[in-house]
């Protein structure tokens, strides 16, 4: 045991010396050997929140996205079925509040955007009924207040805008935009919109190369002006300026088996939040700094049961709780962060 500790005081001694020396000589020793390093956690970062919801029995469909107000404390859910309500709406709680339907029809993707002077929820919607091929606009409440896309007609015209199988949509405080139409679709590309629905940038190619898709499934903002997009059937993440629409990068070595469904980040920004559908799996990676995409670094997973298949995910601005939307389990699951031990990892 003795030995062991000497040995283990040797290394540190080492490590330390190797640190100073490149601090103050400019050794590229230590730079090259942190750049082959990959950090990892076996320790679990989150806990279900077994008791959320309160009321599963209301899950009367299949689960296919979920949205969280966080200014509100509100959980959206959308689902898909004959004869049931499409949106459930709940308390971070887990109480059931309400339930509405009006003109949704097959719903894919939601988005809740609430700032201080207006509640409102968005729902990309892939129906090939009179209310399909949209993103529609609502109220707390269910009311439609603004539709976007020809409803009922599958098109890749901008002018007017169409949408053909639209998969989700990112809202910033300021109103703007960001949407990526093209879950099996015509088309694979993702736009901004202004908040008055003005085209501001567009990438909007099939293919494999940079700016180009293979059904782009997801898409967020960070808060560094980076959108973030889940380019599922190429099996990367591609990463643009959100004020000029450049590619700033991707990561294509995460994905080796099956692209993401899902891409969201914790609040405090250091961490991508990433869903695979069929191998029922999250994973928590780290985010880079500005300026450098640089690769993708895991360091840890969620794993769930087989065919729970988590489709959308949401991410509370406020607490860091993941929601997760499983359409193989027809439910909503929970994850709370171990805030001890998670924010001391990224600190």
């Amino acid at each position: 045991m003795a030995r062991f500790w000497v040995c283990a005081a040797g290394a540190g001694c080492l490590l330390a010396f190797l640190v100073l020396h490149s601090h103050f000589c400019g050794s590229p020793i230590l730079s090259s050997f942190v750049f082959h390093v990959s950090w990892t956690t076996d320790k679990p970062l989150y806990r279900l929140d077994v008791g959320w919801p309160k009321s599963p029995e209301f899950f009367t469909g299949t689960t296919f996205c979920v949205a969280v107000d966080s200014m509100n404390g509100l959980v959206y859910v959308a689902q898909r079925g004959d004869n049931i309500p499409k949106v459930l709406v709940f308390t971070e709680d887990g109480y059931f509040l309400r339930a509405w339907n009006y003109t949704v029809d097959t719903p894919h993707g939601i988005f809740a955007a609430s700032t201080s002077h207006e509640q409102s929820v968005w729902i990309t919607d892939v129906g090939s009924g009179p209310y399909g091929h949209t993103i529609k606009k609502y109220n707390s409440f269910g009311d439609l207040v603004q539709v976007l896309g020809t409803p009922g007609k599958k098109g890749s015209d901008l002018n007017p805008l169409q949408f053909d199988n639209p998969a989700e949509l990112y809202v910033e405080d300021t109103g703007d935009i960001y949407i990526v139409d093209g879950d099996g679709g015509l088309n694979n590309r993702l736009f901004k919109l202004s908040q008055d629905f003005v085209m501001l940038w567009l990438h909007g190619e099939n293919g494999t190369g940079p700016t180009q898709f293979n059904i782009p499934h997801s898409v967020t903002v960070d808060s560094n002006g980076r959108v973030w997009v889940a380019d599922r059937g190429n099996k990367r993440i591609q990463v643009f300026d959100k004020d000029t629409g450049e590619w700033l990068g991707a990561w294509n070595n995460c994905f080796t088996e099956e692209g993401p469904s899902s891409i969201r980040l914790t609040p405090d920004g250091k961490y991508v939040i990433v869903a695979q559908l069929t191998r029922s799996r999250l994973s928590v990676m780290v985010a880079p700094p500005v300026g450098s995409i640089s690769s993708c670094a895991v360091v840890s997973t969620i794993q769930l049961a087989d065919q729970v298949l988590p489709h959308l995910v949401d991410v509370d601005r406020k607490t860091g709780a993941i929601y997760v939307a499983e359409i193989g389990a027809k439910q909503v699951q929970k994850y709370v962060p171990l805030k001890n031990y998670f924010y001391s990892f990224g600190s």
